[in-house]
This record gives structure tokens, C-alpha cells and sequence, in this order.
């Protein structure tokens, strides 16, 4: 998975629909809300990307605690 990592406690994840594709995870508030304006520039279209390909390319996104790094 492709990750971009504050430390907010919380990530929105989507993962891929197909074997063999890659997710993305992004840091969040536990309401699932991503603040655009922290993300890189890779990260910002890598989420703008996974947003506009939600049901064809990666699952509906799901909030889950932060993994360890």
C-alpha cells in the first residue's frame, strides 16, 4: 500500500479490489477526514486518485487505528 503518515492515530485506507493492485492509506481524523492541505504532492493525487476510483479500482475507504511503523 502507498502511505503518507502524520501522526493522527487514525487511517483511511482503500484497498484494492483486484489481486495484484495497490491500496492506499492516508492519515485521518477518526471521522475519516483527511486534511489535503498536509498531504505531499504525491500524496495529495495518489488520494484525489483513490477517491475518483472508489468501486472501480479500490473498496469504499474504512477508517481503522494507525498501524505501527
Amino acid at each position: 500500500m502507498n502511505s503518507s503518515h502524520a501522526s493522527t492515530g487514525w487511517e483511511l485506507r482503500f484497498d484494492a479490489l483486484f489481486a495484484g493492485r495497490r491500496g492506499f492509506v492516508f492519515p485521518c481524523t477518526v471521522e475519516g477526514h483527511v486534511n489535503m492541505d498536509a498531504l505531499s504532492e504525491r500524496s495529495l493525487n495518489n488520494y484525489l486518485y483513490a477517491r475518483a476510483m472508489m468501486g472501480r479500482e479500490v473498496t469504499w475507504p474504512s477508517v481503522y487505528p494507525s498501524r505501527p511503523h
